[in-house]
């Protein structure tokens, strides 16, 4: 697994990060996910397939993906072996101060986390969504105490809007505070709104891109209208992947197209597109089976051509962005 510098960090991370969505304590919204012992042969796969990279959040399963994650990986590598990252600003108790990006919030919740994933740091403090109560100012001076107290080695954001990106990275500056130095965002074949604005921020600042749900919730990884527990007990993924369809239906059906005259998997192929789009830096890629994670390796040693390239991106009609707090 080739590894590449995180934007305009010194961060080596795996071409492929490992996402734990899929692990933790099961719940009545997420009826689907996977305990410890379930979780560790594909945390072993992906360790040993040469991924350093792994995602969590503090608001998976509860907190108890990111118990999993950190008695899966402690039992693979020592500490500095691992790249580690988590995110915060969803809700994590009732009552005020349960959720957001206020300083009250993100210092607590960096220790909870730390506490859950058995570590004294991460490699990676990610802000899950833009919180529109908290002024800029106090979010980025908190982080940047994180930071400085060891707690984090580096910031990112995740999906929000361009300017308001912008807006946060301004606040540092002009404080003298730690910039993010990654964007985790949607992108795969069925969602390319991020190559309006996004993207292209993030090229031009050097910032790492890490998209999530590269696989369009695995609408790209079977054929139209086949369905799985996920697809259909998932409130979050009926909500937000079926909601455009119609639009869908033809890029699904040329990735299986290219698939089967490749003879490989629709994973592969779909993967494969967003490892060469320009400024990529590490697909977040969530298994649930150890075949998830032999297909991640396979799409980055596979190339396509300019001509499939040009069928796969041919469909693509606008989408409503989506993904947003």
């Amino acid at each position: 697994m080739d590894t590449v510098r995180l934007g305009r960090s010194g961060l080596e991370v795996s071409r492929i990060c490992f996402g734990t969505m899929s692990f933790g304590k099961k719940t009545d919204e997420r009826p689907w996910v996977l305990g410890v012992d379930e979780a560790r042969p594909m945390f072993r796969a992906a360790w040993e397939g040469g991924i350093n990279f792994f995602d969590t959040a503090n608001v998976y399963a509860e907190g108890t993906s990111e118990e999993i994650t950190g008695q899966c990986l402690w039992e693979l590598a020592p500490r500095h072996e691992i790249v580690l990252a988590t995110k915060v600003f969803g809700r994590m108790r009732p009552g005020p101060n349960g959720q957001g990006l206020s300083r009250h919030a993100i210092l607590h919740e960096i220790d909870e986390s730390l506490r859950r994933l058995g570590t004294d740091y991460v490699d990676l403090y990610q802000i899950h969504r833009h919180d529109p109560f908290t002024p800029y100012e106090e979010t980025m001076e908190a982080l940047h105490d994180v930071v400085k107290a060891g707690k984090a080695r580096y910031i990112g954001a995740s999906s929000m809007w361009a300017w308001q990106f912008c807006k946060y990275q301004e606040a540092a500056r002009a404080n003298g505070w730690t910039e993010f130095v990654s964007m985790q965002d949607e992108v795969s074949l069925v969602y390319r709104e991020e190559e309006r604005e996004m993207l292209p921020l993030c090229r031009a600042d050097g910032i790492g891109v890490l998209p999530w749900s590269p696989l369009g919730g695995g609408k790209l990884t079977r054929p139209w209208g086949t369905r799985t527990d996920r697809s259909t007990t998932d409130r979050y993924n009926k909500s937000m992947y079926d909601a455009d369809e119609d639009a869908d239906q033809g890029i699904v059906e040329v990735v299986a197209e290219v698939a089967a005259a490749r003879g490989v998997a629709m994973a592969q192929v779909a993967l494969a597109w967003l490892l060469r789009k320009p400024g990529i830096t590490a697909p977040i890629v969530g298994a649930s089976k150890l075949g998830h994670v032999e297909d991640a390796f396979a799409a980055a040693a596979l190339d396509l051509s300019e001509e499939e390239i040009a069928r796969l991106e041919a469909p693509y009609r606008p989408h409503r962005q989506r993904g947003f707090s």
